[in-house]
C-alpha cells in the first residue's frame, strides 16, 4: 500500500500569494454583472509562458504542506475528501473509501466516499428537485452565478493548479496551463447563458406564426476523465449552469479534488443547492455508470473517455434514447509537408504531441514526415526533446511530470519496444525513469506495421513515419476508426484548404499544434463519438428547440 504524505515527506517550500479568508457570497443578480474574459497562457516550444503571462520556472513551486494543511493550499478548505448531494458534503452509508495518490511519489494525499448507486440515485434525485426552480432562473441570473464563479476560480487558480499537480502529476507549467484554460470556459458560458435564442419562422398556413424557444433539457450526467481534472469539469459544466440544467458529476477517482474544488467555488459564487451533485466512486464505478445511464429522470449524458467505454456507455443510454455527447479517443495524424517552416512545425508538434505527457486524445500520435524534410525535421525535435526535464511536477524546471499510473507506463513501453523490435530507432529518450515517469522519446524510421501506427499511445512518445506524396500521406492519416483532431504544417495555401477538407477527422490544425479554446466547437467523427463540446454548439448540446405555432382567432 501507498505510504502517506506528510509533513516531513516535502520539505521544500514554495513563494505564495498572501491568504485570501473566504466566504460564501450573497450576489447581486443583475444583467449588467461583467466579468473578464482570460486567454489561455501561449505555450512556446520549451514550454515556457509569454512574457505576457506569470513566469515561475526559476522558483520552487513546492507547497508548504503542514498536518492541517497536507496539500499546502492557500486555502486549505478547498481540499474536499466527500461527494455531494442535495448541497450537504457527504460521505456513503458503508463508510468505504477508495485512496488517491500522488503519480511523482505513489503517496497517498487523501481518500474520498466510495459511494454507491444508491448514493447515486440520491443525486439524481435532488438534481431532478433542483431543476424544478432552477430552469426558471433568468439568463442574467446564470449569467451571474458563473461570472462569479470565474472570478473566485481565478482568485483560487494557484490552489487549482496546486491540486492538478498532486493527484494528475502534470508539471506546474502544464497544470497552470490547464487551470487558465479551464476558467476561459466559465467565462465564455457566462457570456452564453445570455445567448439562448429562439427565432422566428415564416409560416405557410395563412394566420399563424412559428417561434421556437430554447429550454434545458433537464438533468445530466457529467462523466469526467483524469488527463484534465480541471479542464472537463468546466467544459461540461459551463453550458450546464448556463442553460438551466442540473448536473450529477462523476469525478475520475484518480483526480476528485480538483473538481470538487471547483464545485465548492460554485456553491460559494450562489449556485443554488442540488443544482450540482458530485459523486465519487472506484469499486462502484461500474454500476454508478450504468445508474446514470439508464435512469429515466437523467435526460443526457456527457462522457470523455475512451472508444470501448463510450460504446458501452451509449448502449446503455439506448433503452432511455438520451441525449449524449460523447469526445472519446483519438489516433491523430501530424503531417509535416516539405513546405513546412522547420521552426514552426517543430514548436507545433511538441505542442501537441508532449502537453501532459502525451496524455490528451488530441496529441499527436502518427507524426508523418515528408522525405524532402524528414532529416532535418527528425534533428530539431530530437534537439528539443532532449532539452526537456522529468519529474515531480512542482520540482524547479521540470518540464514534464510522470504518467497518471504504472499500467499507462507499461503500455507506452510496450509500444516503443514493440516499434524498436521492427525496425525503429530511437534519436532520444525511449527508456522509463523513476516510478510512473517515462523519458520523452523521439522514435525515427517507424514501421506501418507496429502497435503505435493504429493504438493510441497517450504517452510521450513521438514516432515519425515516412511519406513521399500528399495522396499517400492522407490515405494513411485516414486509415484509422477514429477521427477527434489531424495537424498538418505546409506554406502552401492551396494545400492547406486541400488537406484540411481530405482529413477525416472533426478538428483540424493547420500550421499549429495547439487547437484547444472555450469558443470553438471540440469534438470528432467517426469512433471518436458526436456532439461537441465548447463554443456556441456545446451550449445547443444541453438544450431543446421547442416549436410554438400560433393562430389567430378564425372570423366567422
Amino acid at each position: 500500500m501507498p505510504s502517506r504524505i506528510t509533513p516531513s515527506s516535502v520539505t521544500r517550500i514554495s513563494t505564495r500569494s498572501s491568504r485570501h479568508n473566504f466566504v460564501r457570497p450573497t450576489i447581486a443578480l443583475t444583467a449588467q454583472r461583467t466579468f473578464t474574459h482570460i486567454t489561455r497562457p501561449a505555450i512556446t516550444s520549451s514550454l515556457n509562458y509569454n512574457r505576457n503571462s506569470i513566469n515561475i520556472r526559476n522558483m520552487s513551486n513546492w507547497p508548504k504542506v503542514t498536518a492541517e494543511n497536507p496539500l499546502g493550499l492557500d486555502d486549505p478548505s478547498l481540499l474536499i475528501q466527500k461527494g455531494l448531494i442535495g448541497g450537504k458534503w457527504v460521505d456513503t452509508e458503508s463508510g468505504e473509501t477508495f485512496e488517491v495518490n500522488d503519480p511523482a511519489s505513489g503517496k497517498v494525499i487523501g481518500t474520498c466516499p466510495d459511494q454507491t448507486v444508491q448514493d447515486t440515485k440520491a443525486a439524481i434525485d435532488a438534481a431532478h428537485k433542483a431543476f424544478a426552480t432552477y430552469r426558471t432562473t433568468s439568463p442574467a441570473q446564470r449569467q451571474g452565478y458563473l461570472a462569479e464563479l470565474h472570478r473566485l476560480y481565478m482568485e483560487n487558480i494557484n490552489d487549482i493548479t496546486r491540486l492538478i499537480v498532486w493527484e494528475n502529476g502534470k508539471s506546474w507549467n502544464d497544470a497552470l496551463a490547464e487551470a487558465n484554460y479551464a476558467g476561459s470556459f466559465f467565462s465564455w458560458f457566462a457570456a452564453e447563458a445570455l445567448r439562448t435564442n429562439g427565432e422566428t419562422i415564416p409560416c405557410s398556413v395563412p394566420g399563424t406564426r412559428n417561434i421556437t424557444i430554447k429550454q434545458p433539457i433537464g438533468v445530466v450526467a457529467l462523466l469526467c476523465p483524469w488527463n484534465f481534472p480541471a479542464a472537463m469539469i468546466a467544459r461540461k459544466l459551463g453550458p450546464a449552469l448556463a442553460v438551466g440544467c442540473t448536473s450529477v458529476v462523476k469525478v475520475p477517482s484518480e483526480t476528485p479534488f480538483t473538481t470538487l474544488a471547483i464545485v465548492e467555488l460554485a456553491r460559494r459564487a450562489g449556485v443554488p443547492d442540488g443544482v450540482i451533485n458530485v459523486i465519487t466512486t472506484d469499486k462502484h464505478l461500474q454500476d454508478v455508470g450504468k445508474e446514470l445511464c439508464t435512469n429515466p429522470i437523467v435526460h443526457k449524458v456527457s462522457f470523455t473517455g475512451s472508444t470501448r467505454v463510450g460504446k458501452i456507455l451509449a448502449s446503455q443510454c439506448s433503452g432511455t434514447l438520451k441525449k449524449m455527447s460523447l469526445e472519446l479517443g483519438g489516433n491523430a495524424p501530424l503531417i509535416v509537408f516539405d513546405d513546412a517552416d522547420l521552426p514552426t512545425a517543430v514548436a507545433g508538434t511538441i505542442a501537441s504531441k508532449f502537453r501532459g505527457s502525451g496524455q490528451t486524445c488530441v496529441c499527436a500520435n502518427r507524426i508523418y514526415v515528408q522525405d524532402g524534410i524528414y532529416d532535418k525535421f527528425a534533428k530539431a525535435l530530437a534537439e528539443k526533446v532532449a532539452q526537456f526535464k522529468v519529474g515531480p511536477g512542482f520540482d524547479e524546471g521540470v518540464t514534464h511530470g510522470p504518467l497518471i499510473h504504472m499500467r499507462q507506463a507499461d503500455k507506452v513501453d510496450e509500444h516503443v519496444q514493440d516499434a524498436v523490435s521492427k525496425g525503429a530507432k530511437i534519436l532520444v529518450g525511449g527508456k522509463r525513469g523513476k516510478g510512473t515517469e517515462y523519458i520523452p522519446t523521439v522514435l525515427a524510421d517507424v514501421p506501418d506495421n507496429c502497435l503505435i501506427a493504429s493504438e493510441e499511445t497517450f504517452g510521450p512518445v513521438a514516432a515519425l513515419f515516412r511519406f513521399k506524396t500528399e495522396e499517400e500521406v492522407i490515405t494513411k492519416a485516414n486509415n484509422s476508426e477514429v477521427g477527434l483532431a489531424g495537424y498538418f504544417f505546409s506554406e502552401d495555401v492551396d494545400r492547406v484548404f486541400r488537406v484540411s477538407e481530405a482529413l477525416e477527422t472533426g478538428m483540424v490544425g493547420a500550421n499549429t499544434g495547439m487547437i484547444s479554446q472555450a469558443v470553438i466547437p471540440f469534438g470528432g467523427i467517426k469512433e471518436s463519438g458526436y456532439g461537441k463540446e465548447g463554443g456556441h454548439q456545446g451550449t445547443e448540446e444541453y438544450m431543446i428547440t421547442k416549436l410554438v405555432a400560433i393562430g389567430s382567432r378564425i372570423k366567422q
